[in-house]
């Protein structure tokens, strides 16, 4: 409200106005930033979804399914089916619901995996006792009230590890697709955009088409280093301006051609359309799936940005600007049979052809950026989880969580884009492969979510099958009509995903066998120091950093006791680290470490366990090495702290934290070192085929050729010391 004060000059409207302006600023303060993100999003999420009014009718009507086009309500049939998908699925499925089960802020099927990991045991990614004691994150929600459905899946999974080994698969699969969405997407909306130039200059050889789009691929990828900050506000503005000139164009389209187009709304027309078209029909779903393209990218970037801002955009925009295009483009069609191929750039009116096509182009390149920043985010979180190799990734933005780039994997999926584009050039089989892999992500999703409503949410199970009705069936018509392209070029995202799919199991069990035999093989520490002892252990003075796959404890791995059985020589001061994920996204700085003596205090022995989240970074080792000092100084003011509780003297109270945090400093100054295990593993003579392939080919492979363990840590070589161990397990 704002208070007026009445007087003969005007004053009240000034002051009317300035409380009116003290408002709006509050307003802006408090949605700004809401606005802000809406506006990045336009850039990075929404691109995909936005460019497939391109290619939606043109790979609809690809098949036999032109020859049943003879009146328009074949026409109405495919607009129905296109207007009550992008409904169902991205609006109904994805904006209401999905993005409501976002982990802590992030999306995708790794974080709805990480929920079931967190809340029960139905997933290989434990999380220990310990963690729920000291996290604030991984404290118990409140309780409402445990279902019989809920607790009869978690003790299904729980008692067979069959089922949770079948459950990561599923996750890994779902990833590997979205790796291959991430391929397809700019491949297929980059060449249909630049082919749309055949419909003014015809006879331009194919091979032109190819090199432009080539081309297009190559400066896409080259940008993607900037990262997600400043690629949204770059793009942003090309996908708004894309999105009002198709928008405007449906509008034209649809008053100038046939403004009864918009009977085909009614799902009358979808019942028509299959009773006309009957095999034909069902075989052109392949084509309209691909107006939903990028909807799962609503829920992957879901980490860059906000479940508002996504919410605001799409729905402000971004839904009516779509259903205006397609109904637009229907329009034309039904007084223009004859251009069923080129249907969308000929519905342009040729004022504006050439500025639209200019700005098609452009839209592209941004719509590929939406799957692009998706692969990111979910290779990031298979790498935190310890089913990626180890690569590089950068946080392009300290104010945003989750804005990464991957360097490896961004100029990978270059070259397997530029592999697709030159070996597939027909957008027909292009699109039969991207119709498979958009749609094999979303009946995942929608499996995961199952779980995730009757074991997280804790509803019943008639919602939970109402959710897997509702939106499954709608899914499953349309893979089954997928799957039928798998002779026609439908091969290549699963042979795709399951390369990655293996690429992931691999390592994940490789990993998991490599610390398993960590775990059986620790050494007492009282052993080895006993026994160095004996052969004159002399300290030096320094901090050495140990890192132990093995964890913390009165234990070391047997990488340590290789090297101090050799060289009988230790800092002054030892930390054993050892680094745990967990299933959350991100771990508070002020809660990440757990710190505990080992020994007597005389020996200056301590064990470090750090919990990281999938989406924490830990390539910053000069910060690293500064928390944790810090972190052991406030330990040792602690523990004398608790000792001075139990008795003694004031004086022995203040100097004792004092001269071991001294020491501890002293100790810091003389130098840092890190030492780490440099291990080969291989599998026993005895062991089965299978296994020796799994470990020593394949995993061996991939050790060989990722990122060594100092350099995902960020540890200069000058401070680092290497331990060479051999691991048969």
């Amino acid at each position: 409200m704002a208070w007026v004060r009445w007087s003969s000059d005007g004053g009240d409207e000034a002051v009317e106005s300035g409380g009116n302006r003290r408002s709006g600023s509050t307003w802006l303060r408090a949605h700004g930033s809401t606005l802000l993100l809406a506006y990045q999003s336009f850039g990075v999420v929404y691109g995909d979804l936005s460019i497939s009014p391109i290619y939606v009718f043109k790979s609809t009507f690809s098949g036999r399914l032109r020859l049943h086009v003879e009146e328009e309500e074949e026409i109405f049939g495919v607009l129905s089916l296109v207007f009550w998908t992008i409904t169902i699925i991205p609006l109904f499925k994805y904006i209401v619901f999905v993005i409501g089960a976002d982990d802590n802020g992030e999306g995708g099927t790794f974080a709805l995996y990480s929920l079931m990991c967190r809340r029960s045991k139905m997933g290989l990614l434990s999380t220990p006792q310990v963690a729920h004691e000291h996290l604030s994150a991984l404290k118990p929600d409140p309780p409402t009230g445990e279902t019989r459905t809920s607790s009869l899946i978690k003790e299904f999974f729980e008692r067979h590890r069959s089922s949770r080994v079948l459950l990561l698969l599923t996750v890994l699969m779902a990833t590997g697709m979205m790796i291959g969405d991430g391929v397809l997407t700019p491949t297929m909306s980059v060449l249909s955009a630049v082919s749309g130039v055949e419909v003014k200059i015809s006879g331009l050889h194919e091979y032109s088409i190819l090199i432009i789009a080539c081309f297009i691929l190559i400066l896409l990828f080259a940008i993607q280093s900037f990262g997600t900050h400043r690629v949204g506000f770059l793009f942003a503005p090309i996908m708004i301006s894309w999105l009002v000139s198709i928008g405007g164009v449906g509008i034209y389209n649809i008053a100038r051609w046939n403004p009864s187009v918009v009977q085909a709304l009614s799902p009358h027309y979808i019942i028509k359309f299959f009773k006309i078209t009957q095999k034909d029909g069902w075989m052109s779903l392949g084509g309209i799936v691909l107006c939903i393209t990028g909807a799962e990218a609503m829920f992957a970037d879901l980490g860059h940005f906000s479940k508002t801002s996504i919410r605001l955009a799409f729905m402000g925009v971004v839904y009516p600007c779509l259903v205006l295009a397609y109904m637009g483009e229907a329009a034309y069609l039904t007084k223009h049979k004859e251009d069923l191929r080129r249907s969308f750039y000929k519905s342009i009116p040729e004022p504006i052809f050439w500025p639209v096509f200019i700005i098609a182009t452009l839209a592209t390149a941004v719509g590929s950026q939406a799957m692009i920043s998706a692969t990111f985010s979910i290779v990031s979180q298979c790498r935190a989880f310890r089913c990626f190799p180890r690569v590089k990734v950068v946080h392009t933005s300290g104010e945003v969580h989750g804005q990464i780039y991957i360097p490896e994997v961004n100029w990978a999926l270059m070259v397997i884009c530029l592999a697709v584009a030159v070996g597939f050039k027909d957008t027909t089989l292009i699109g039969n492969a991207y119709g498979l892999a958009v749609i094999s992500v979303m009946v995942i999703t929608t499996v995961l979510m199952l779980l995730v409503i009757t074991t997280v949410w804790r509803r019943s199970l008639l919602a939970a099958l109402c959710f897997a009705a509702v939106f499954g069936s709608v899914e499953m018509v349309y893979l089954s009509a997928s799957l039928a392209k798998v002779p026609h070029s439908g091969w290549f995202p699963l042979a795709l995903s399951l390369t990655v799919v293996a690429v992931m199991a691999a390592w994940h069990y490789g990993t998991w066998k490599k610390e398993s035999f960590e775990l059986q093989n620790k050494v007492s520490l009282d052993s080895i120091l006993s026994f160095t002892q004996d052969l004159g252990l002399r300290r030096v003075a320094g901090v050495g950093v140990v890192y132990s796959g093995a964890g913390a404890g009165t234990s070391v791995p047997p990488a340590f006791a290789h090297f101090v059985t050799n060289f009988p020589a230790l800092h002054s001061v030892l930390i054993f680290v050892s680094f745990k994920p967990l299933a959350i996204p991100r771990v508070p700085p002020e809660q990440r470490f757990l710190v505990a003596r080992l020994g007597p205090p005389e020996h200056r022995l301590f064990c470090c366990v750090v919990w990281y989240g999938y989406k924490d970074s830990r390539s910053d080792s000069h910060a690293f090495e500064e928390l944790l000092i810090l972190k052991l100084a406030e330990f040792l003011r602690q523990e004398a702290a608790a000792a001075a509780t139990t008795g003694g003297s004031a004086e022995k109270t203040v100097a004792a934290p004092l001269a071991a945090v001294e020491e501890l400093m002293e100790a810091k100054e003389a130098g840092v070192a890190y030492l780490m295990g440099h291990t080969r593993v291989y599998a026993r003579r005895s062991s089965p085929l299978l296994k020796k392939l799994a470990i020593d080919v394949f995993y061996g492979f991939l050790r060989r050729n990722c990122r060594r363990p100092a350099d995902e840590l960020g540890i200069s070589p000058s401070s680092l010391i290497e331990i060479g161990m051999v691991y048969y397990v």
